[in-house]
């Protein structure tokens, strides 16, 4: 029922991904949502976020922020960590994700997409067929439209979970 909102995976932090697997399955190019993902809303760049791209460029990565936020909030933020953005992306929408693979000369299925949120980035991701990574979210307190999505999500993530048990019990 919910198949079209479900991640491809699911992490609990994006600096607990196993990139350099990842890189050796030939993917090229990481697009991060921001807020949540890997600072909380509305944080600048800290060092972790920071050091993170650089490692992530350093590995051959090309980095890649998709956000629904606008250019004031997501400037700053790529500007200190050194990467590419499109802001006012209108996630869900896949035009953003798409745009940003064309601006890095990559095809879908080189590129992963990282997000906190099942309705915007997660579902997003799915629709331009890139593979969509799922993380919980930094920050406990959110804004008020966000808090209403997440209790949709609540459902879509029962549904998610329950499906990976179940595959899980007949790969045994």
């Amino acid at each position: 029922m919910f198949q079209s909102l479900y991640p491809k995976a699911y992490k609990k932090s994006a600096y607990e991904i196993n990139y350099e697997g990842l890189y050796k399955k030939g993917y090229r190019g990481i697009l991060f949502d921001i807020d949540n993902t890997l600072v909380g809303h509305d944080a600048p760049a800290n060092e972790e976020a920071i050091a993170l791209v650089k490692k992530l460029t350093q590995m051959g990565y090309q980095i890649f922020f998709v956000s629904n936020n606008k250019e004031a909030r997501v400037k700053p933020f790529c500007d200190l960590v050194g990467a590419q953005y499109l802001c006012k992306a209108q996630k869900p929408k896949p035009d953003g994700y798409v745009r940003a693979l064309e601006l890095m000369k990559l095809s879908k299925e080189q590129a992963l997409a990282i997000g906190d949120q099942i309705f915007t980035d997660v579902w997003g991701a799915n629709r331009a067929g890139i593979f969509s990574v799922l993380v919980k979210p930094l920050a406990k307190k959110e804004r008020w439209t966000i808090v209403l999505k997440r209790g949709l999500e609540f459902f879509v993530k029962w549904a998610y979970f329950r499906s990976v048990r179940r595959k899980a019990r007949q790969a045994k």
